[in-house]
This record gives structure tokens, sequence and C-alpha cells, in this order.
């Protein structure tokens, strides 16, 4: 199973993939998508046709993204949704279940603690992946909302199971 982590931005947006293999989360790729257009609209365009063509290119089966949170400038954290939703669309259309976390959330599930600062999930990122060097910030975002979705989500399959033995238990 492929995930795809996005750390949305109007200016760089960037995409992180991973997978389990063998009950262990790899790496796969990551990078980011550095906008060039002037105009919001035409860079809202650039982030759905290259999030489109990493789905397209990757196949991912899990789609994740960081949560809108409210800057001091609210314009900024307007443009932060609309890029958002550019990349949400893409993943939809993709038809890709579509995972949403908070700032805090993914900071936690890599990190530790949910006030940590960029170096610190950047290190994490590297030393959780076992890669050979330091991803850029927006990458390394990027590739830490995909860990915490993966976190996420095999602590809801333990979850279940748990359940169910607790039903079965019952029944008997």
């Amino acid at each position: 199973m492929i995930i795809l982590g996005i750390d949305p931005g109007s200016r760089i947006t960037g995409y992180g993939l991973i997978a389990r293999k063998q009950g262990k989360l790899v790496y796969v790729g990551s990078g980011c998508i550095r906008l060039k257009a002037e105009q919001l609209p035409e860079r809202l365009a650039q982030i759905y046709t290259s999030v489109s063509e990493i789905i397209r290119q990757y196949q991912p089966q899990q789609f994740a993204i960081e949560q809108v949170f409210m800057a001091r400038n609210p314009d900024s954290a307007l443009k932060l949704g609309q890029a958002r939703g550019a990349a949400i669309v893409a993943a939809t259309q993709a038809t890709l279940p579509v995972a949403e976390y908070s700032a805090r959330q993914i900071k936690q599930a890599v990190v530790g603690k949910g006030s940590a600062e960029k170096t610190q999930v950047q290190h994490m990122v590297r030393h959780l992946l076992d890669l050979p060097g330091t991803p850029q910030a927006d990458a390394a975002d990027a590739l830490a909302v995909a860990l915490c979705h993966a976190h996420s989500e095999q602590s809801l399959v333990k979850l279940a199971g748990q359940a169910r033995k607790t039903v079965r238990g019952r029944l008997r």
C-alpha cells in the first residue's frame, strides 16, 4: 500500500510517498511542486495538475493532507485553504480516500511532541525512513503527513482487532 502525503502551500507544495512493505514503512519518493505562476488561479491549476500526475505515476491507495491552521495573516490562510482544495480535488478525482491531520497531530506522530520544530521533523523523517540525507523542509513535512496517516491507520486496525476480540468474548 502506498500513501501520498501532501504539505500544501500556495508557493511550494510538498509531496511524499511511503509504502508499507513486510510490516515496515519505506520511502517511495518525495519532492516539491514549485509554483511559478503569479496569479493564484494558475497556481491552483498547477497544484491540481501536478498532484494528479503524481497520483498517475505512483498509484497510491491512500491520500493524506495537512489541515489549514489559522496563521496571523488571514489572506495566507485563505490561500493555503485553496491550495489544499486543489490537491484534495485531484485525490477525489482519482477516487482516493482523503485523510486530514492537524500540524500538531503530525508532529506528535513523527517526533513525539506536537510543538516540534521543522528541523526536528526533518531529522525524524530521515531517521524513520532511513534516508541517506535530510529532505527539503516541504518534502519532509509531506512525508511526515504520510507517516502520521500510516501510524493512525495502524492504530485503527489494532483497535478494530481488540474490539472484535472483546465482542467475541462477550458472545461466548
